[in-house]
């Protein structure tokens, strides 16, 4: 399957991190997503119903960025990648891209992300 619909830049503040002060004050995560599906029948015939709201997607995402924080960036990719597949049932594949650009790192960095895919 070579369709994709591709949702990039997903941007808002949660309460992630491993260090308490992290989850105390907060900071940036943003989120990229590229999900796989049949768009064929959608593009044949006009009609959302075979295709996936990229809008309720980028929602989703970022109803998970603000919700309860978790210690790990993997641990938000799981939850998106689940609450996606729960959601969307077309979704064949889903590849999730989290950064934290102002991750506590004691040296100058630009961005520092975890990918993670899974299929169904």
């Amino acid at each position: 399957m070579s369709d994709k619909i591709r949702v990039t830049g997903i941007e808002a503040l949660g309460y992630h991190g491993l260090y308490d002060s992290e989850r105390e004050i907060g900071q940036p995560f943003v989120v990229d997503v590229v999900l796989k599906l049949d768009l064929e029948k959608a593009g044949k015939t006009d009609e959302i119903d075979y295709t996936v709201d990229y809008n309720d997607i980028a929602v989703l995402i970022h109803n998970e960025i603000v919700g309860p924080p978790m210690k790990l960036l993997e641990t938000l990719a799981e939850k998106i990648c689940s609450k996606i597949f729960a959601a969307y049932p077309l979704v064949e594949e889903i590849e999730v891209t989290v950064h934290k650009p102002r991750a506590p790192i004691s040296v100058p960095f630009g961005d520092v992300s975890i990918t993670i895919k899974r299929e169904r």
